[in-house]
């Protein structure tokens, strides 16, 4: 994982452990979501660094926020700008 779960909760400013499953799962989908947007294999996204990094925890952000009501088009958009820099032109 480019991002570990105390640096999640510390991000998403949860202090309990009540909703470590949730975050755990909210993560997972955050960086395969992000390295589908990258078009980039795990490997290749962990080498970009704070860029990867910015890009999970954003969505991981997103997500957790928007639960009930997430537009994930509207993510997608975004996810691409913020990752334009390491996104492989094709797969």
């Amino acid at each position: 994982m480019i991002v570990g779960l105390p640096k999640a909760k510390e991000y998403l400013r949860i202090d309990s452990e009540a909703e470590d499953a949730l975050v755990r799962k909210l993560l997972r989908a955050s960086e395969q979501l992000c390295m589908d947007v990258s078009r980039l294999s795990a490997d290749e996204f962990k080498a970009c660094g704070a860029v990867g990094k910015t890009a999970v925890l954003y969505t991981l952000g997103y997500l957790y926020e928007h639960r009930a009501e997430a537009d994930h088009t509207a993510l997608t958009k975004t996810l691409r700008s913020l990752l334009m820099g390491v996104r492989r032109e094709g797969f």
